[in-house]
């Protein structure tokens, strides 16, 4: 894999994991041919109500053969050098499993706890056929610079809420290559609490007929933090469904970009895909930018639409909830957290919802 991504690097030595950050400045040590060593996190896994795990979901590491079923070209458009860099430092690939039909009622919590200067991990992801379950990966540590790669597919006639929470306090990149089977319902959430950088893609398929995905994302920002993300949702079978809505809150000097791409290709008939992404500027010196994409090579679509709106705290909501006890800052912190609550109440259930936000409510006196 090593030499995969030395001669993917030497094709074009401008290559992009985002289009408004370079790879060198997201390459852990700033020299793109340099494949440096890294630690592996330790990945730990427990049910939210403290539950035992149940038989059929298991993590271990990965075969030969699960990487030939589950790995993706890992070539992403553009030029995109980071799912190659991780693939290659990764000391081992681990694999999660949940067997067919398997339900569970509280959701499971998969902690990768990273340590060193550099931390490197490469996830496959199977999901088996009519699963039902929750999901909640963590990552977290004090590793200088995270590297995570998830891959996999979700199967025919699954219900899923898979929410990644970042909580590292460090350098984050983060590559996401999914796919969803017939008849998948998901819901992929991105919870960001505490990065000082991160650099964020996340490449859904839904390539069977019936599939569904929507795509959230809670993003807080501060201080000087610097946070990219690129969401990319190919439709590519019949009837599919696909939403994507992003909250960005901003503050301090921090700068966030966040670019989304719905592609329907010729052939997926009946396609309904939309967007939309909201910035909220805490200060003067903070910036948010979004650039909502569509690309359409198909006549016979239900819709397809995008937006994005950026803004400061209403002054008039800052008035209403003053003339009902609050003081500035109390307000401020109700109307920053409504607004990242948003989405964060659309990724899953009650029960999902109260975990996530129990994790992230202290990180919001950041801003």
């Amino acid at each position: 894999m090593s030499s995969s991504y030395l001669d993917f690097t030497n094709i074009d030595k401008a290559a992009h994991i985002w289009r408004y950050t370079p790879w060198k400045k997201a390459h852990p040590t700033g020299t793109i041919n340099d494949i440096p060593q890294s630690n592996s996190p330790e990945i730990t896994m427990s049910l939210a109500d403290g539950s035992s795990i149940p038989e059929g979901i298991s993590i271990e590491q990965a075969t030969d053969s699960d990487i030939e079923r589950l790995g993706h070209e890992l070539d992403f458009d553009q030029g995109t050098a980071a799912p190659k860099f991780i693939a290659a430092i990764a000391q081992k690939t681990m694999i999660l499993k949940l067997e067919n039909k398997i339900k569970i009622e509280s959701p499971l919590i998969v902690t990768i706890s990273t340590s060193g200067n550099i931390c490197a991990s490469r996830l496959l992801i199977d999901i088996g056929n009519q699963v039902e379950a929750e999901i909640i990966t963590v990552v977290e540590g004090d590793a200088k610079w995270t590297g995570i790669l998830r891959e996999g597919n979700y199967g025919s006639n699954a219900i899923i809420n898979d929410v990644v929470t970042q909580i590292t306090g460090n350098r984050l990149v983060r590559c996401d290559a999914l796919s969803l089977g017939r008849d998948a319902q998901v819901k992929a959430g991105t919870v960001n609490a505490s990065s000082s950088q991160a650099k964020i893609d996340i490449r859904h398929w839904l390539n069977e007929p019936g599939s569904s995905l929507k795509v959230n994302g809670s993003i807080l920002s501060s201080n000087e933090n610097h946070l990219d993300s690129h969401i990319e949702i190919t439709h590519t079978g019949r009837q599919t469904y696909s939403r994507l809505e992003w909250h960005s809150a901003c503050g301090g000097k921090s700068n966030t970009t966040g670019t989304g791409m719905l592609r329907i290709d010729a052939g997926a008939k009946g396609a309904d895909a939309g967007q939309l992404f909201h910035n909220l500027l805490l200060s003067e010196k903070a910036k948010a930018n979004s650039i909502p994409e569509l690309e359409v090579l198909e006549s016979e679509v239900v819709g397809c639409g995008h937006g994005t709106a950026n803004g400061p705290i209403d002054e008039q909501q800052l008035f209403y909830l003053s003339t009902r006890g609050f003081n500035e800052e109390q307000a401020r912190a109700a109307l920053i957290a409504a607004f990242l609550n948003t989405p964060l109440s659309d990724m899953g259930s009650d029960h999902l919802h109260g975990w996530l936000i129990k994790r992230i409510e202290k990180h919001l006196n950041l801003i």
